[in-house]
């Protein structure tokens, strides 16, 4: 049986064996991130690492509550009253996630809009509905912009298929999106978890010698230095925020 770690109305995290943890997002209604909650979900990144300890096996399932959305992207209203809100907080996570000293597996359970695709892409592997939901990525309808958008895009995916998300604003359901690299698997509702789980399984002993993270930075180091480079400032804007809001 696993062991809760984190019961709360917005975020659960439960310990399975072999160090296998997941951490389920159940903000309603869609998962949307904003300051607060991405603070929310590095404390529980931090929990887990510190909680298994150095030299360790050890991985980390995010998901959605349901098999209709994993995450919806941001709270662009936040912006309006806070400037630094993605500085504070969704820039962080993402830097969390690429540092992350053991590997990282979104279940992207259902739809992935917006922001939601660089965070599905801080991750290591990237298993999707096979039955339910889109994975897209508009910032080009909406006229948003920050340093590094498009840098795990470019790193993590074909030039042509970065160019569909982050220029063309193209839809995949699942299945196309496995196609086209964006996921590694796909599976049908009811399996989705138990996928994720012998993906996790099969991959945490890799972090037993310590340089899980550091060999990751060679691969795609430069997107968490974007990341890190824009984390917690305040005497600039690090965003050119939305003209429209979705």
């Amino acid at each position: 049986m696993p062991k809760s770690l984190i019961d709360e109305p917005t975020l659960a995290l439960d310990r399975h064996d072999g160090n296998i943890f997941v951490l389920t997002m159940r903000k309603a209604p869609e998962n949307r991130i904003n300051s607060h909650y991405a603070q929310k979900l590095i404390s529980a990144y931090n929990l887990i690492r510190k909680t298994i300890g150095p030299n360790a096996p050890g991985a980390v399932i995010t998901r959605g509550n349901d098999a209709k959305f994993w995450c919806t992207g941001l709270e662009l209203d936040e912006s309006d009253s806070n400037p630094s809100a993605n500085s504070e907080g969704f820039f962080p996570l993402l830097a969390t996630l690429l540092d992350f000293p053991f590997p990282t597996i979104a279940l992207i359970t259902g739809h992935t809009f917006g922001g939601a695709c660089p965070f599905a892409l801080s991750h290591d592997y990237r298993v999707m509905n096979s039955s339910r939901g889109y994975i897209s990525m508009p910032p080009v309808n909406l006229g948003l912009h920050f340093p590094g958008i498009g840098t795990l895009l470019r790193l993590k995916l074909r030039p042509q298929v970065a160019r569909r998300m982050l220029l063309e604003a193209h839809r995949w359901t699942g299945k196309q999106a496995l196609v086209d690299g964006i996921v590694d698997f796909v599976a049908p509702p009811e399996e989705m978890l138990g996928k994720a789980m012998e993906v996790a399984g099969r991959w945490a002993p890799k972090a037993e010698m310590g340089v899980y993270s550091l060999l990751r930075g060679e691969l795609y180091g430069e997107a968490a230095r974007g990341f890190r480079e824009i984390s917690y400032v305040y005497g600039r804007r690090t965003d050119l925020p939305a003209k429209a809001k979705i």
